[in-house]
């Protein structure tokens, strides 16, 4: 497995298993098979509603005698609605206590956009905070008390822009290791990768096959990447799946990638990407794919109904 080094050298596999919409019931299964797969790194987040499941995933294929716990880089995420400093810290001892560890290896703050203390999904603007009441500078400055705490042994961000990682560079103290965002050949990011590793931030592409959400009515109109004609042609020609293609493109680019699986064959199939070896010539026919598209618009958290716009989301 290729692994990618943080500032401190300390290493995280190049692919993992992502648990998005991955429902309780099917995580646990999901996440021992893929252990026993051979994946080490393990994406989590609170506002997926898995984690205990998840944990109990771990804590079997640890009892199994698959891995120990050193052996397995997880990571997890802070919610919206506990950017204040005072709610940082509980929030990520509630995600401790229900993965049941005694550490993470990357917390990360999950959007750039804080609701009120108990809010799943801001609806109205009254359950927003604004930048002026909660500055990121603020949610940050307790994420760096969280390391020092030894309660995560890497801290950074999900979902951020330029701009705003330019705001928490300014800060003392360490910077943002890690930014996870929506990538594929549909939205390379490349300006925000090459300022990424400017900054010596580590990428993570989530959504690398498209949105699980893609038969929802809202998607019906969306392309689709793994029915694209590109993809598919690069797939017959290397004799593998539309998946292992997308897969094998975030690691032949240093990118993490965190494939969402719960299907057995499928997850030990994302798996063996690692051994995909994409030509010149297939990776310069993903960059000329010819369609430029985000699934994940934002329009949860920016419209009439937020004090916060796109652009406060991603580079516009």
């Amino acid at each position: 497995m290729k692994n990618l080094q943080f500032r401190n050298g300390d290493l995280i596999p190049i692919l993992g298993l992502g648990t998005w919409k991955s429902s309780p019931g099917e995580v646990k299964q999901a996440v021992f098979w893929a252990i026993e797969a051979g994946y080490r790194h393990i994406d989590c987040a609170a506002a997926y509603g898995n984690e205990q499941e998840v944990g109990e995933g771990i804590a079997d294929a640890i009892k199994a005698g698959l891995v120990k716990r050193e052996d397995l880089f997880i990571t997890s995420k802070l919610w919206n609605d506990s950017h204040r400093h005072e709610d940082v810290g509980p929030a990520l001892e509630k995600s401790l206590k229900e993965l049941g560890l005694d550490y993470l290896d990357l917390y990360l703050m999950h959007w750039p956009v804080a609701f009120k203390h108990g809010v799943g999904f801001a609806k109205t603007r009254e359950e927003f905070y604004t930048y002026q009441d909660v500055p990121l500078t603020q949610t940050w400055e307790a994420m760096q008390e969280q390391k020092e705490l030894g309660k995560t042994k890497h801290i950074g961000v999900s979902n951020f822009n330029q701009a705003k990682l330019k705001e928490l560079l300014k800060m003392k103290g360490e910077g943002p290791e890690m930014n996870q965002i929506e990538m594929h050949p549909f939205l390379p990011q490349e300006k925000l990768v090459e300022f990424c590793r400017e900054h010596e931030i580590l990428l993570t592409a989530y959504s690398p096959l498209g949105t699980s959400d893609s038969r929802a009515e809202r998607h019906k109109n969306d392309p689709k990447l793994l029915v694209n004609p590109v993809v598919q042609e690069i797939a017959n020609r290397q004799g593998v799946s539309a998946g292992q293609v997308l897969i094998a493109w975030s690691i032949q680019r240093d990118v993490i990638v965190i494939p969402k699986s719960i299907n057995q064959s499928r997850i030990k199939e994302n798996f063996d990407s690692i051994n995909v070896k994409l030509t010149e010539h297939d990776l310069m026919e993903l960059k000329d794919i010819g369609i430029s598209h985000r699934f994940l618009d934002g329009s949860l958290f920016a419209g009439d109904h937020s004090p916060y716009k796109k652009s406060d989301l991603f580079d516009m």
